[in-house]
C-alpha cells in the first residue's frame, strides 16, 4: 500500500502532531471529499510500501523523522521564488532550502525531489526573474536531489477567484522556460520533469511521464514494485498516487494560486474542527458513519532484485 499525504493539504507543515499520533496508533481515517465515505487505512511499515509527502515546509516533521524511520519515504518539496504577496504563509525560500538540505542529508537524495511549481509570468515575476532564480536554486540544491518537476499555472475557478489577475503562461513563454531551465539543469546534473503538461518540453530533454511514477517510488525505496494495472492511477500521467489521507480546504499557506482551497475563510473554519487525537484530519468519526476498512497488501516484488 502507498500512502499519499499531500495532494489535498500540507500535513508536514501544519499537522505533524496529528500525523505522528496516527503513526503511534497504527491507523488513519480519511473522508472521501466527494461522497463523505470514510476509509480506514492501517499504518504498518510492513505493508506500507511508501509514505509520500508533498510539502512547502518540511521543518516541523524534520525533528521527528526518527519516529517514521521504519517506513520507506518519498518527499516532494516545493521551493518557489515568490514572496508573501503570492505565498502568504510559506516560509522564505532560504529557510525551505535549508530544511531541504537537512532532509536530504538524513534520508538520501533519491528520496527527496524538488518542485518549482506552479510557474506564472507577471511584471514582477518575469521570465528573466524565473530563469535567474532557477539557476540560484539549482546551484544550492544540486548536491541534494537528482531532479526537478515544474508545472505552469492552471486557471481553475478556485484559482481565478483567489488570484483574478493570474494569466496563462503562453506557449512561447513555456518554450523559453523549458529551453533555459534545461540548459541550467544540465550544468547541475538535474533531470527536468513535467507532470500533466503534455510533451511540449520533451525536445529539451524533459521527462513528461509524471512526477510520482512507479519508477520514482522504486528509486526512492530501493525496491521493485508489482502494482496491479490501473491501481492508483487517476489522471493522464503515469503517477501512482496511493491512498490520500489529507483533506481539501485545510492548508494554511494561503497561496493565491492554490487549487485545494476554496477560500481562507473555509480553511479557518475547518481548522477549528481539527483534533490532533482524531483518526480524521478534520472532524470526528461519528456513530452513524460507515467506516470502510482497507487492507491492501504490500506491492513490493520479492521475486526481483533491488532496483
Amino acid at each position: 500500500m502507498i500512502i499519499n499525504t499531500g495532494s489535498r493539504t500540507d500535513i508536514p507543515a501544519f499537522f505533524t502532531r496529528w500525523f505522528l499520533n496516527r503513526i503511534d496508533e497504527g491507523f488513519v481515517c480519511s473522508r472521501n471529499p466527494y461522497n463523505s465515505d470514510i476509509y480506514k487505512y492501517p499504518l504498518d511499515s510492513k505493508i506500507i510500501d511508501c509514505l509520500c509527502f508533498c510539502t512547502k515546509n518540511p521543518k516541523p516533521l524534520l525533528k521527528n523523522l526518527d519516529l517514521i524511520e521504519n517506513y520507506n519515504q518519498f518527499w516532494f518539496v516545493t521551493i518557489n521564488p515568490y514572496g508573501q504577496d503570492i505565498e502568504i504563509n510559506v516560509p522564505s525560500f532560504k529557510k525551505v532550502i535549508k530544511s531541504f538540505k537537512q532532509l536530504s542529508e538524513t534520508l538520501g537524495s533519491n528520496k527527496v525531489s524538488w518542485r518549482y511549481d506552479p510557474i506564472f509570468i507577471s511584471e514582477k515575476y518575469s521570465l528573466d526573474f524565473h530563469i535567474n532564480k532557477f539557476e540560484e536554486f539549482a546551484n544550492q540544491l544540486s548536491d541534494y536531489t537528482n531532479d526537478c518537476t515544474i508545472s505552469f499555472i492552471d486557471l481553475y475557478q478556485k484559482v481565478l477567484r483567489n488570484f483574478p489577475d493570474a494569466k496563462e503562461v503562453t506557449c512561447d513563454e513555456q518554450l523559453i522556460i523549458g529551453e533555459e531551465f534545461s540548459k541550467i539543469a544540465k550544468n547541475y546534473d538535474i533531470q527536468m520533469k513535467t507532470c500533466v503538461e503534455g510533451t511540449l518540453l520533451n525536445q529539451f530533454g524533459f521527462d513528461s511521464s509524471g512526477c510520482m511514477t512507479k519508477q520514482v517510488i522504486e528509486k526512492a525505496i530501493g525496491k521493485n514494485l508489482k502494482i496491479p494495472k490501473g491501481k492508483y492511477t487517476i489522471r493522464e500521467c503515469e503517477c501512482i498516487f496511493g491512498r490520500d489521507i489529507g483533506a481539501y480546504n485545510t492548508c494554511m499557506h494561503g497561496c493565491r494560486y492554490c487549487y485545494a482551497n476554496s477560500n481562507m475563510k473555509l480553511v479557518k473554519k475547518n481548522q477549528k474542527l481539527h483534533n490532533p487525537n482524531s483518526p480524521l484530519l478534520i472532524g470526528e468519526v461519528k456513530d452513524d458513519d460507515v467506516v470502510n476498512e482497507v487492507n491492501e497488501p504490500s506491492f513490493i516484488d520479492l521475486q526481483q532484485n533491488l532496483v
